[in-house]
């Protein structure tokens, strides 16, 4: 089975921007519970932390593909989303721009209703996640007024985010 994040990455021009709005995420990944028993990433020791989705980042940054996510979050913030700040400096460093948006200042910001990958400004891929966080389906959509809605909101996101290196968790 292909991996429609992957394959809209590979064909991604010049953008490519990815909304995340859950407090938890697939609590059984083996990397999450480790990091709950204690691992953490050593920015030192690269080939311990670099993995095959980094060299998709380094790739498609290194074209000239512009790579933004943003991440709003309730706080304080939930476990998952700890683990998830204490590991993203590896895609900063594969190149791609990350922000950090508390949800209390999103209140305002018409959203779409779940998370979403955006490539080119002209077609969304929707995921799908179970209550607890797995994901179930995801969706492609082109619709003008569905990428319209999808670019608004991101942008209007990505301007009030704070960037991954100004952000602390409360």
């Amino acid at each position: 089975m292909t991996n429609p994040v992957l394959e809209g990455l590979a064909k991604a021009r010049h953008s490519a921007v990815h909304l995340e709005m859950r407090d938890a995420y697939q609590p059984s990944d083996p990397e999450f519970i480790a990091w709950q028993n204690g691992k953490r990433l050593d920015p030192d020791d690269r080939s311990s932390w670099w993995r095959p989705f980094l060299d998709v980042v380094a790739e498609t940054t290194g074209r000239g593909v512009e790579m933004r996510r943003a991440r709003i979050v309730s706080e304080p913030v939930t476990d998952y989303i700890k683990y998830e700040y204490d590991v993203t400096f590896p895609n900063v460093a594969a190149g791609e721009l990350v922000r950090w948006l508390p949800r209390r200042q999103a209140a305002d910001i018409a959203l779409p209703g779940t998370d979403l990958w955006m490539f080119d400004g002209s077609s969304v891929l929707f995921t799908y996640f179970s209550g607890i966080g797995e994901v179930v389906d995801r969706e492609w959509r082109t619709e003008p007024a569905v990428v319209d809605l999808v670019g608004a909101a991101f942008e209007a996101v990505w301007e009030r985010a704070t960037p991954h290196e100004e952000y602390k968790p409360v």
